[in-house]
């Protein structure tokens, strides 16, 4: 399937009367995609998202429309409506075709995120919102590299400084590039947050899931030895082997190989400590993939 095989039947979102915004301030702000962070302010009558150059808000992927989707401010509320898109539009990871927007409502357009933001202080929430995307990715909503290094380097310090465990697992999607070429970059998004998804459930609060960088992922496990890490991988290894991915009805076969890397006795810096755990997921590659190693 491309990005451009849609077959789904478009729902539709209806809001009940008394759960309408406002129709104050609002805006669109870039929470992944290019343009990250830019801010959209809706202060006309209508929009129009797509990959038209004459758009109002040009978002220049093939898997974007000419013209996707139209904002509409009513005066009471603001619509979010489809223009018949080849790929869709959704809110919250739901198909729509017309739909009430509220505050906090994620619209994923082709591979491009935009977070509403609406209300009396706009320009706060924006601020507040710019300051998460220094901490966390916009697609999948768990930690950025950035964050993981600084989170790395504390941890390391507060490990070596009362001599606890500390370990690190790297892992990453198995042929990720034959799901994008099978199956599309937009199914290929998908399973990536979902895979995030299934994965926050299953650490704990100490812990910390990040996403690398592409299909890589890391976690951080403060005070787990290098055995307790091992059955940990283990596990979650599993879980994505015995997890259901679908994209638009098709079944997108996932599985992942996994890195550990307990720390050791003498540690130079956060990148050493990530390189053993990268070292191990390359055996684990070469070991057959679905697989985990260190």
């Amino acid at each position: 399937m491309s990005d451009t095989g849609r077959q789904n039947t478009v729902v539709t979102v209806i809001s009940r009367i008394q759960d309408r915004p406002a129709g104050k301030e609002a805006c669109l702000v870039v929470i992944y995609g290019l343009d990250l962070g830019k801010k959209y302010h809706i202060d006309q009558p209508s929009l129009i998202l797509g990959r038209s150059s004459k758009a109002d808000i040009q978002i220049d992927q093939e898997s974007v429309s000419r013209n996707h989707c139209k904002i509409i401010s009513t005066g009471g509320s603001i619509l979010l409506r489809d223009l018949g898109s080849t790929n869709g539009t959704y809110v919250n990871d739901e198909l729509v075709d017309e739909y009430v927007l509220r505050d906090g409502d994620f619209i994923k357009v082709g591979r491009s995120i935009f977070k509403f933001l609406s209300g009396n202080n706009i320009e706060t929430a924006y601020h507040e919102e710019i300051y998460r995307l220094t901490t966390v990715d916009g697609l999948t909503q768990v930690y950025n590299k950035r964050y993981f290094l600084e989170t790395l380097e504390r941890e390391i310090g507060r490990a070596q400084r009362y001599r606890r465990d500390l370990s690190l697992i790297l892992f990453d999607i198995d042929h990720f590039k034959d799901i994008n070429d099978s199956f599309g970059h937009l199914a290929g998004d998908h399973v990536l947050k979902q895979l995030a998804s299934a994965l926050r459930g299953r650490i704990r609060r100490e812990d910390m899931l990040s996403r690398y960088g592409g299909e890589e992922f890391a976690i951080i496990l403060p005070e787990i030895d290098h055995a307790n890490a091992r059955r940990f991988a283990e596990k979650i290894r599993r879980l994505v082997e015995g997890t259901s991915f679908r994209f638009e009805g098709t079944e997108v076969p996932v599985t992942i190989s996994v890195g550990i890397a307990a720390m050791p006795a003498e540690l130079q810096s956060p990148t050493d400590f990530v390189q053993l755990a990268d070292d191990n997921l390359y055996k684990a590659k070469l070991s057959g993939r679905n697989c985990i190693a260190g």
